[in-house]
């Protein structure tokens, strides 16, 4: 009953959609109200067919000469708009009379407005110089923001316009549709005073989304599916998906994602951990919680033009709370955005990173800030462990301070990290780890990738994995201390005796 009850409420805001946008007009103006139109759905739920309804509607209505685009990463994906309104007409005895449509092979056009739709493809076609009235960005997850913001400048002369946003979740972290949705989110929650958004969000609720709960909860078929709790083959097929997702680990990124809008990051053969584990042991910001701790730090000080971190991490009450933060090249923010398919920005406007230096990192403010850690959280620093990589003038320094910090240099090799990257998993899998919210963070659990060695050693290996790592490298360099010098100390020793005959 609770998978048929969500459904009912979806398909009745899914049906809404096109009488919210269209019908929905301001008091003051009497002009329409909203101005994007966003859907997160999973696949194989219409929104194509729907996107297309509207586009029907707004030829036929808009204004004199109005133009219609549809933009997504590619012009086979960019035509599927184009496809679907073809068949709408051709499927209507009044729409497919030729005094009203005409369609053309790059085009379609409505004769009764003189208004015409052309499909765009991100990959060839240029953005700028359009006038669009109305727009569609499809697969909005597979693209940056030029598309959108390039169609959105284009409405500015505009009273009455109108953008619509589809997608599926994509597990890359730099896509337009994790802004959109974010902002959507904010709006909805009256963080941002922008209620010119009409948002349908067709995700599991938060609770569903960390953890295994994906592997036996049917409500969150339903709720990011809503076509699937009124087409019970659907429903079977998807359910038989999620059965193969959990048996093999190749087949999870795609069902996750794509069916089920949970973004999750394929982990590979050798894998760290998965980013649903970790999730469930993220909590709030609070820098009250660090008071009077005593805490062990972990630095992984790389090359000049390449990410730094420094991760703070204490022993309270049987559990491992961690603090971690970035820090990048300056004059590199937007280089490494393109390159890495991260938001480095947003990253830094959330306190998670610091942008500092210029085309390479200024170690002096790394060192600073490390020494700053005392007066801004009141923390009492035990030992900062380190790479000795890169980190011979740092430790220096930090060491010869007016309030030293003793360093403890850890040899990176699988003999001495084994037990730290053992234990690191061992506590997220049993939720007595807990990290400060962090995104930065969680992009370097999903690009963490294990080397063993002959004896069966893990090691998080930097070349290997499929990006930045260095909050997780710091991470573990600062439990290795704690480990050391708190947790093995608490453990019963164990006395051998020589017995002689």
């Amino acid at each position: 009953m609770p998978c048929r009850f969500e459904a009912l409420r979806c398909r009745q805001a899914y049906g809404a959609a096109q009488y919210a946008l269209f019908c929905t007009r301001s008091r003051d103006t009497g002009l329409r109200y909203y101005e994007t139109g966003l859907l997160e759905i999973a696949r194989k739920n219409f929104k194509t067919f729907t996107s297309a309804v509207i586009f029907i509607i707004g030829l036929l209505t808009e204004p004199r000469f109005s133009r219609f685009f549809s933009v997504a990463p590619d012009l086979k994906l960019s035509q599927e708009l184009q496809l679907a309104i073809k068949k709408i007409i051709k499927s209507s005895p009044w729409l497919s009379d030729s005094k009203i449509f005409k369609l053309l092979r790059s085009e379609i056009r409505c004769k009764l407005t003189e208004s015409e739709f052309t499909p765009l493809a991100y990959s060839h076609d240029k953005m700028d110089g359009k006038l669009a009235n109305m727009f569609l960005a499809d697969e909005c997850g597979a693209m940056d923001n030029y598309p959108v913001e390039a169609m959105r400048s284009s409405q500015i002369t505009l009273h009455e316009k109108l953008g619509i946003i589809i997608s599926t979740q994509y597990p890359n972290d730099d896509n337009a549709m994790e802004e959109e949705i974010d902002i959507a989110k904010k709006s909805l929650d009256g963080l941002l005073d922008d209620e010119r958004i009409f948002a349908l969000l067709y995700e599991p609720d938060d609770n569903y989304k960390t953890g295994d709960s994906w592997k036996t909860e049917d409500i969150m078929l339903c709720q990011a599916n809503p076509v699937a709790c009124t087409h019970d083959y659907i429903l079977k097929e998807l359910k038989k998906k999620r059965t193969k997702a959990v048996l093999y680990e190749n087949k999870r990124e795609n069902f996750l994602c794509k069916h089920l809008n949970v973004k999750y990051k394929s982990l590979g053969v050798q894998g760290y951990i998965e980013i649903t584990k970790v999730k469930k042991c993220v909590i709030a910001d609070d820098p009250e919680f660090w008071r009077g701790k005593k805490v062990y730090l972990g630095l992984d000080l790389s090359q000049t033009d390449d990410n730094t971190s420094v991760a703070m991490v204490t022993y309270h009450e049987g559990i491992i709370y961690a603090k971690v933060w970035g820090f990048i090249p300056a004059d590199r923010i937007k280089e490494k955005t393109h390159r890495e398919h991260v938001d480095y920005q947003r990253l830094i406007d959330a306190g998670e990173c610091f942008a500092c230096g210029g085309e390479v990192i200024d170690y002096s403010f790394v060192e600073e800030f490390i020494l700053s850690l005392p007066e801004l959280y009141g923390v009492d620093i035990q030992q900062l462990g380190f790479d000795r990589y890169n980190a011979i003038s740092t430790v220096q320094k930090l060491e010869s301070a007016e309030e030293p910090i003793e360093c403890v240099e850890i040899r990176q090799h699988s003999s001495v990290l084994h037990r730290p990257t053992k234990l690191l998993r061992e506590m997220i899998l049993s939720t007595t780890f807990r990290y400060f919210t962090n995104r930065m963070l969680e992009i370097n659990f999903q690009n963490a990738r294990c080397t063993e060695d002959t004896n069966l050693n893990k090691y998080v290996n930097k070349k290997k994995s499929a990006g930045k790592v260095d909050m997780v490298v710091s991470l573990i360099n600062a439990i290795f201390l704690l480990q050391v010098n708190v947790l093995d100390q608490q453990e019963e020793a164990f006395v051998c005796q020589i017995i002689s005959r």
